[in-house]
């Protein structure tokens, strides 16, 4: 009778301990209140699918890493849906912290690859889920919505040497100006 409690509290143990916080990742979710367009700085306008978006999320605010693969927006509404996605690191029905990050396809397939570029990139607000759903829960938890999502913008960032660059030269033009 020990034994079988103790494979049994071993099993539900490595159950728990390989359940992961589940969210829903798309930035329309009109239930949940979640309309967040992902816009064009230079045109006001939402992007196309030549757009890529990135869920990244964490324990902490500072420890954000990629969940799952990124996604290509729809059409030209600037929304993106991403389907269900498991956050490793974070218990099930656990916080997290969310961050969205949006890239041109064209200049590459990860954020990373494409900041600091001539192509457009773009980073919602870093923000608090309060509980992600438990899939192991009887019955299983829904993926949480993106609850606390804003629209946010993509624009050219400019490495800092560009702008190191621009200073240097803005200071030659005032050292050497004539008087």
């Amino acid at each position: 009778m020990k034994r079988t409690l103790l494979i049994a509290a071993l099993l539900l143990a490595t159950a728990s301990a390989m359940a992961q916080g589940t969210v829903n990742f798309r930035n329309k979710a009109t239930a949940a209140g979640v309309n967040a367009p992902v816009l064009d700085t230079a045109t006001g306008a939402p992007v196309t699918s030549a757009f890529m978006a990135q869920l990244y999320a964490g324990a902490t605010e500072t420890s954000l890493s990629p969940v799952g693969a990124a996604v290509n927006f729809l059409g030209t509404a600037g929304l993106f849906s991403g389907g269900e996605r498991r956050i490793e690191g974070i218990p099930a029905g656990g916080a997290a912290w969310i961050q969205v990050k949006a890239w041109d396809s064209a200049g590459g397939s990860s954020y990373e690859a494409v900041d600091g570029t001539k192509f457009k990139v773009g980073t919602s607000t870093v923000f608090k889920l309060n509980a992600t759903a438990n899939p192991l829960a009887s019955p299983p938890g829904t993926p949480v919505d993106l609850v606390g999502l804003t629209t946010f913008s993509v624009a050219v960032i400019p490495e800092p040497t560009t702008i190191a660059l621009g200073a240097l030269a803005a200071g030659a033009l005032l050292l050497f100006r004539r008087k």
